[in-house]
């Protein structure tokens, strides 16, 4: 049982998209606040288009209908920018809801943040639209939010630690400023809400620690010497890492069965 299968056991589903939904709701505000009416719009039209289809599967599927979706749609308006046109934010939005996470059955049972694929999706597809930078005050509303989860447990301490210190260690190692507030300012929103997403986050201790230090490493990496780092190179080293997630997770079971083995004789 991965890891979000557990929370979902033990929280249930409307359990955690209520506590990522309350976590969201500072940053949210900020950005709102910041950026007036374009980003209403922004908003409008994401939360539209992720419970619609929300709505169109649990009638396909005859299940109860569910508002997951809102989380999903909170996270990418704060990333997409005021100027978008709302073809484009519909289209990568949908992409991301349907193969993030609908067609692995709903929240919980994919292995990739369906915010992270549908802002891949939305760089990839349209590159001259390019993300929004998260804001200091932005950053600081996020720390509420990180708190309550992870009392709750829906995220991990462990995940948050390493992909600060490698992305600190490999941008010194790249000769790139490497001031902490500036990394931790950029990093906050996108590694607290998809980074360590408990969908897409390894499971195992030992994974998390590798997969933080393999996002924090990308961010690096994908940041080609920007500074601030780019909120690209941040959704990009989410994608990837997410993606070997499930991996390094098997290979460190793979490795506890061979101690055990060992030991045991």
């Amino acid at each position: 049982m991965n890891r979000a299968h557990t929370l979902l056991a033990h929280w249930g589903v409307t359990g955690v998209t209520t506590a990522q939904g309350l976590a969201l709701l500072p940053p949210v505000a900020v950005v709102m606040l910041q950026n007036g009416q374009p980003k209403w719009i922004m908003l409008a039209v994401a939360v539209g288009v992720a419970l619609f289809w929300e709505t169109l599967f649990a009638i396909l599927r005859k299940r109860t209908i569910s508002v997951h979706g809102l989380t999903t749609a909170l996270i990418v308006a704060v990333f997409v920018p005021t100027d978008l046109p709302v073809w484009q934010l519909t289209i990568a939005l949908s992409l991301g809801v349907v193969l993030g996470e609908l067609i692995f059955g709903g929240r919980g049972f994919g292995f990739l943040a369906p915010a992270t694929v549908s802002l891949s999706l939305l760089v990839f597809s349209f590159p001259q639209a390019g993300l929004a930078p998260i804001s200091p005050e932005t950053a600081l509303a996020v720390l509420p939010g990180a708190i309550l989860l992870l009392i709750l447990g829906l995220i991990c301490w462990r995940v948050i630690i390493g992909t600060m210190l490698a992305a600190l260690v490999f941008s010194v190692a790249q000769g790139l400023p490497s001031d902490p507030t500036t990394i931790a300012t950029a990093l906050a929103f996108g590694l607290v809400f998809l980074i360590c997403d408990p969908s897409a986050a390894a499971s195992t201790d030992p994974g998390r620690w590798v997969y933080g230090t393999l996002a924090g490493g990308l961010i690096a990496l994908f940041s080609g010497g920007i500074t601030p780092i780019p909120s690209e190179a941040v959704v990009f080293a989410a994608l990837l890492a997410s993606t070997f997630a499930p991996l390094t997770d098997h290979l460190v079971v793979l490795g506890n069965a061979a101690r055990r083995r060992r030991r045991n004789g």
